[in-house]
């Protein structure tokens, strides 16, 4: 009799037909794509982690990088980036309750549910856009010089950056103003800086008040202030103006630091962009009637896990190129 039993209870276990954690196909598949995607981001996080410490000495400070916020002059370091964080942990607060909603078969709960968390998505890929075009229009600019090094002006009486249009000089043979018909320099020549290195350097020489400071980073955490005389020689060696950054220059520091900010975030953001237009379809179905026809709301909690995981890879993105 115990063999009997041991033998049925053998074919109930490996027989086929039992659901792991009790899970259906569709959550399961999900699972898999979370743990794949999962691994994706680790590699690249340790990518990113990687080479910041190779290049610590150099490497941006996050604080002097992300300061802007929309509409409101000055300096509010990270602030903006703490409001996106907010709001995309808040739509996972109420993807859960639309998901708990969908358990108890309230349909207008989950209807409201969704479209606050469609409404919190947008406002972070809206929030990410800004910021990307921001990062890429910069509003100091610097000098890179031969060996590729990043030099940065700041002002000797308040200790913070000084723009290049502050100080630059304008000198008129610097540009030629060209005619329509001469329209084929602008296929063969890179864009110009608005200003050129002769016109920076001769404005750096007549305003004492101006000293460049390097992207090397000292024992206090603070990046290297150069002498009046120190500046001057290192302007010897420029090569030309950087404004804002892109994937061969960057006004902020290291070039490394704009790719992987590129490569990194943009990647995070296609999954945000992703997930609200997947959540939109999700809504209209709701909507329809499509899942209290069902007798579930599975795929409302389908797509959760999904969103949760978006969230979750954002703490760490987040904690990686903005806090550490």
């Amino acid at each position: 009799m115990d063999s009997t039993v041991s033998t049925n209870s053998e074919e109930s276990v490996w027989g086929g037909g039992n659901q792991p954690l009790n899970a259906s196909y569709g959550k399961l598949m999900m699972w898999f794509f979370i743990v794949s995607d999962a691994l994706t981001f680790s590699g690249f996080l340790a990518s990113y982690g990687f080479s910041r410490f190779k290049f610590i000495e150099t490497w941006p400070i996050a604080d002097e990088v992300f300061t802007h916020v929309p509409f409101f002059h000055g300096n509010y370091p990270m602030i903006y980036v703490a409001f996106m964080t907010f709001v995309l942990i808040m739509s996972s607060v109420t993807m859960v309750l639309a998901v708990d909603a969908g358990h108890k078969m309230k349909k207008n709960a989950v209807i409201w549910y969704m479209f606050l968390t469609i409404i919190g998505g947008a406002i972070f890929v809206g929030s990410q856009a800004w910021e990307w075009a921001t990062f890429i229009k910069g509003d100091y600019g610097a000098i890179e010089t031969k060996g590729g090094r990043i030099l940065q002006f700041v002002n000797a009486d308040t200790g913070e950056r000084a723009a290049i249009a502050d100080f630059a000089k304008t000198i008129p043979s610097e540009r030629n103003e060209l005619e329509r018909n001469e329209g084929v320099w602008f296929m063969s020549e890179p864009t110009l800086p608005t200003y050129s290195v002769n016109e920076v350097v001769e404005g750096f020489k007549a305003d004492s008040n101006i000293l460049i400071r390097t992207e090397t980073i000292n024992e206090k955490g603070e990046k290297t202030l150069l002498t009046r005389e120190e500046s001057l020689t290192k302007l010897g060696n420029a090569t030309q103006v950087v404004e804002g950054a892109n994937l061969i220059h960057n006004e902020y520091g290291s070039r490394l630091f704009a790719d992987f900010f590129f490569f990194i975030t943009g990647f995070h953001g296609f999954h945000v962009f992703s997930g609200v237009i997947i959540n939109i379809i999700i809504f209209f179905n709701v909507i329809l009637g499509t899942y209290e026809k069902r007798g579930h709301y599975e795929m409302v909690e389908k797509v959760g896990l999904y969103w949760h995981f978006v969230d979750l890879v954002w703490v760490f993105v987040f904690t990686f190129f903005y806090l550490v």
